[in-house]
């Protein structure tokens, strides 16, 4: 096969990538920037708050993992700063391998922060 064969079916296939990552990079913009509309712009694990040009560090999770379910009430998305996504998802990648269980994952539910537990008594403290 000749050179000359080959180019029109490379610039087709780079053409199809090119389309598509604009297609993913659309959605992920659209139900992005609802997302942040819709939750506070903090890391719903570790609790820590964005704004400004930090406001880029936090990330939209699919909670199903699935991201082609975006409902428009919000109700599969969390926003997770950079590094809790990164874990959620190597944790949800170990699950699948063969052979490989993590104890209790399966009945173990989202660890909940709540950054602002020791505030009411902090705050005591600066009255007196």
């Amino acid at each position: 096969m000749s050179a000359n064969t080959r180019e029109p079916q490379n610039d087709k296939q780079d053409q199809l990538i090119a389309d598509a990552r604009r297609n993913r990079e659309q959605r992920e913009k659209d139900y992005r920037e609802q997302t942040l509309k819709l939750y506070p712009h903090i890391c719903a694990r570790c609790g820590r708050e964005f704004e400004g040009k930090k406001l880029r560090e936090l990330t939209v999770h699919h909670k199903d993992h699935n991201h082609d379910n975006n409902p428009p009430d919000g109700s599969n998305w969390e926003l997770l700063c950079l590094y809790c996504h990164d874990n959620e998802h190597q944790e949800y990648l170990d699950e699948e391998l063969p052979g490989k269980t993590t104890p209790g994952r399966e009945n173990k539910p989202a660890p909940m922060q709540k950054p602002f537990s020791a505030l009411e008594e902090l705050l005591k403290n600066l009255k007196k």
